[in-house]
């Protein structure tokens, strides 16, 4: 092989492993994107529940003592 036809292919090699990276840069952010999505419908909503069922258990026993229901 002579050196011009090595730096062809060099060439394209850095081509190839550029559209690579922007193709690995993609789904990085897909991934990111979907972590952040994940942690806002589903764990955001378990850490506002664990504020909000205690307040609601009192408000609900308070009701059913008040009503001689008992408990």
């Amino acid at each position: 092989m002579d050196l011009t036809a090595l730096e062809k292919e060099l060439a394209a090699q850095r081509e190839l492993i550029e559209k690579i990276y922007a193709s690995v840069e993609k789904t990085r952010k897909y991934f990111l994107w979907t972590m952040w999505g994940t942690l806002i419908v589903f764990v955001a909503p378990l850490i506002l529940l664990a504020f909000a069922l205690p307040s609601f258990m009192n408000t609900y026993s308070t009701y059913l003592t008040g009503s001689g229901l008992g408990l």
